[in-house]
């Protein structure tokens, strides 16, 4: 865009387009913008019409019916809305169309808003004079105008929402409007040929509703997880959520949810899915959910009113609603064959590494089988003691028996060749059923 300003006086011309593709041998006297719609050359006046030659006095006629409006002068005053042909001799020079913007301006009597749920419906009351011409061949004509719609609405700002301001622009073509949907009380502001009116000094012309109140809804829903640890620290749990904003990790995995809904909501519809099967529903506005069974999971938040229902057949809800995807790991127990309890921080205690377990026992004998330690607690592990005191080095023999989150809630143990012909034969019974028993080895080497 090509912008140049002449001044008479305090008085400006701004050109607000592409100039085209002949120049121009005429000026406005006074302030008038340039703007070119198609091939055609249109002044807007903050004012009467005032055209100037720049090559000095020349012959002014009316697009309209082709009449002499003046002979052999270097000024014209054409009325608004004309279209002006200018020739020297027998020759036309240029062709432009003026326009006093003072007497097209909106005649709004009122903006009526309709809140609906998937938009805002915004109508003026009263007439807008279109800024039309017929050219030189006798086609009409109109020239682009704009209106700027301003008002508040809700926005998320990562911790809830709050007032944010929100403009649209539309071509001042029709009365009607529609905009997002709205989620606060607002007023909406219309202005029109806002940025003409500007760039031409005058007065702002505008209209204003009376405040609105939303019924559309909407939600932004917050998860946090129960956190196991700390990060960085060191855990023989495998994929333990140590981060409260965690989506997945290793069972049992704790997750709060909070919807944080619009104004407008009065009803909350929370929907867990196991895969494609509804494992749970919930009606309150927040909730807190324990996933166990290792598998993919969506949790759905859908929020609705009585003016906004839940239109489940044409897919409706869904533009309503927050989703979430969890993710829980298969269970693991896997059992160290060493371990060196000498004070180096490495390696000093006898534990396992596990996830997602909901059951847990272990029994550690010495070599003449008696029992020299046992535990329910995965996460903690044998430290070499015996009564308070090292154990000997050498060979130690455990027994474990454990049921992963994947177990059948009814899994029992069985017998090793039982649960080993079960393995080779990929019974799903024995899938997270851990019956494990072998050596650890207690080697101290030297202390620290």
């Amino acid at each position: 865009m090509i912008r140049t300003t002449v001044k008479y006086g305090v008085m400006a011309l701004l050109t607000l387009a592409v100039m085209p593709l002949y120049a121009l041998h005429i000026e406005c006297v006074g302030t008038a913008l340039q703007t070119v719609e198609g091939r055609d050359t249109v002044f807007i006046f903050a004012g009467d019409p005032h055209l100037r030659s720049k090559i000095g006095n020349v012959d002014w006629y009316r697009t309209s019916d082709k009449q002499l409006i003046q002979s052999n002068t270097d000024e014209v005053y054409p009325e608004s809305g004309e279209g002006v042909i200018v020739k020297q001799g027998d020759q036309i020079i240029d062709v432009v169309y003026v326009f006093d913007l003072e007497q097209y301006k909106p005649a709004i009597t009122a903006v009526e808003v309709t809140p609906r749920c998937r938009e805002t419906l915004l109508q003026l009351q009263g007439t807008i004079p279109p800024l039309s011409y017929k050219d030189t061949f006798g086609l009409e004509s109109v020239v682009d105008r704009k209106c700027v719609v301003s008002y508040t609405n809700l926005a998320w700002d990562n911790e809830t929402w709050s007032d944010s301001a929100a403009t649209q622009t539309f071509a001042l073509t029709n009365n009607k409007m529609h905009l997002p949907a709205l989620y606060g009380a607002t007023t909406f502001a219309v202005r029109f040929d806002d940025e003409w009116r500007q760039e031409l000094s005058l007065p702002a012309d505008s209209a204003v509703s009376e405040e609105v109140q939303p019924i559309a809804v909407s939600s932004h829903v917050v998860s946090t997880t129960t956190v196991r640890g700390e990060k960085g620290g060191k855990s023989n749990e495998v994929d333990r959520p140590i981060d409260a904003t965690a989506l997945s990790g290793s069972a049992p995995l704790e997750i709060y949810f909070e919807s944080h809904p619009t104004p407008a909501v009065q009803f909350f519809d929370w929907r867990i899915y196991r895969g494609s099967e509804r494992i749970a529903t919930r009606a309150d506005e927040n909730v807190r959910y324990t996933f166990t069974t290792p598998g993919q999971y969506r949790v759905v938040c859908y929020v609705l009113s009585a003016a906004c229902p839940c239109q489940e057949e044409d897919g409706d809800c869904e533009k309503d609603s927050t989703q979430i995807d969890i993710s829980i790991p298969e269970s693991q127990l896997l059992v160290p064959n060493v371990f060196t309890p000498n004070g180096d921080g490495q390696n000093d205690e006898f534990r396992v590494l596990y996830r997602s377990l909901r059951e847990y026992h272990i029994w550690v004998y010495n070599r003449w089988g008696k029992l020299v330690y046992e535990s329910t607690d995965p996460a903690k592990g044998w430290d070499g003691n015996i009564g308070g005191r090292p154990a000997a080095e050498g060979a130690y023999y455990y027994v474990i028996r454990a049921l992963g989150t994947d177990a059948p809630q009814n899994a029992g143990y069985h017998t090793r060749q039982a649960y080993e012909k079960g393995k080779l034969k990929g019974d799903e019974s024995y899938m997270g059923v851990y019956q494990l028993s072998g050596d650890i080895n207690l080697l101290r080497g030297k202390n620290k």
